[in-house]
């Protein structure tokens, strides 16, 4: 447990953000396996909505670093060629 002042208020930061980062996180891991749900039902049009979705929060997650920018763009990568395989 630190003792100073400034380490203790980074300690209570970095918990602050580790939660923030963590319900970011879940939020993309649920959205992608809806995306991968719909997928596998066959639908389309549903895949579709949840494409724009999980796209949209990858983005995100890169931008704040949740996840690496290169992570996220083959990650669309392959979402964009299963939505495509299913069309």
């Amino acid at each position: 447990m630190p003792n100073i002042k400034s380490a203790k208020k980074r300690v209570l930061v970095s918990e602050k953000k580790n939660l923030r980062n963590r319900m970011y996180k879940s939020a993309l891991h649920t959205s992608i396996k809806k995306f991968k749900a719909a997928l596998a039902a066959g639908d389309k049009n549903a895949a579709a909505e949840l494409y724009r979705e999980t796209v949209k929060k990858l983005d995100r997650a890169a931008a704040r670093g949740i996840i690496h920018k290169n992570a996220a763009a083959r990650k669309k990568s392959n979402f964009t060629k299963a939505l495509n395989s299913l069309q």
